[in-house]
């Protein structure tokens, strides 16, 4: 069996790296990366700026972006522009693409990879909370995709990763919110690769399963939560780790994957098929605090 890759929980760049696919892969591509100043969307623009794309990292939050880019520029030597960006703005989205395409000259890859999520039941959820969830993970894709589309991929083609989750396979408890606004975000995929494929736009989403060393396994574990305990409840007896889905998306925007669009790409070790959907956890719940 396959060993997983290094990874390192914080968000911090890798103390060294093996290359598994060729280290030009992305050579002189740009890729265009929300949520990317921490956990997966970090790792992503680490993984494809060390086979030699340039990056564009968005966040509502520019000092968190401003220290990551650093980091990666010092790491890859590839070039990095830090970007302060609300994906629930339109002009926002439309000024950060537009600064980026200043910079760069055109964009070759988009991720969106910004998300927000908590645990609570859907009686205790309130309106505006549901609502936030949607606003930042499905509406903010088709904002971010629309505004890609419209300045740079119409005319020119390109590449759309969306990251979503497999919460809706099956129904998740105490994730009604995320997994309504991760499922129409599939949907968004099979739609736009129909409508986008014939000006040579692939689009696909990649769902991750519980990933190590990120926000959203600490936030969604719960009370109770024990990474070792998880971790067998997978066919691979493990959790997987960031390195391994930034390897996932990169195969998706490289040109190995020229004849893919309009998939959705589990990579949860086949979690999805044996995790525990625990009603009793319903039971005197107290929905997380953590902001959004």
């Amino acid at each position: 069996m396959a060993q997983p890759p290094p990874d390192v929980a914080e968000d911090d760049c890798l103390p060294e790296y093996r290359h598994l696919f060729c280290p030009d892969l992305l050579q002189d591509k740009v890729a265009f990366i929300t949520g990317g100043g921490s956990g997966i969307g970090f790792r992503i623009a680490e993984i494809f700026m060390r086979h030699g794309c340039h990056t564009v990292i968005a966040s509502r939050s520019f000092p968190r972006v401003s220290l990551a880019a650093k980091k990666l520029v010092t790491t890859t030597g590839r070039r990095c522009l830090p970007l302060c960006m609300d994906v629930r703005v339109p002009p926002a989205v439309m000024s950060a693409v537009d600064q980026a395409l200043k910079e760069f000259d055109k964009i070759d890859i988009l991720i969106n990879c910004a998300a927000g999520n908590f645990l609570c039941p859907a009686s205790a959820l309130s309106f505006n909370a549901f609502k936030t969830v949607v606003d930042i993970d499905t509406i903010g894709t088709f904002n971010v995709s629309r505004v890609v589309y419209e300045k740079f991929f119409r005319d020119h083609g390109g590449v759309i990763v969306n990251i979503t989750a497999t919460l809706s396979v099956r129904g998740q408890v105490l994730q009604i919110h995320a997994g309504a606004a991760k499922a129409a975000v599939d949907a968004m995929t099979r739609h736009l690769a129909v409508e986008w494929g014939p000006q040579n736009i692939r689009v696909n989403s990649l769902a991750p399963g519980p990933i190590s060393g990120t926000e959203g396994l600490q936030r969604l574990g719960g009370p109770y939560f024990s990474p070792s305990t998880e971790a067998l409840l997978s066919p691979l007896q493990r959790l997987g780790n960031k390195t391994e889905i930034a390897h996932s998306v990169l195969y998706l925007a490289s040109p190995l994957a020229s004849y893919v669009s309009g998939i959705v790409l589990v990579v949860d070790g086949g979690s999805w098929m044996t995790f525990p959907n625990d009603i009793k956890r319903l039971v005197d719940f107290k929905s997380s605090s953590s902001k959004l």
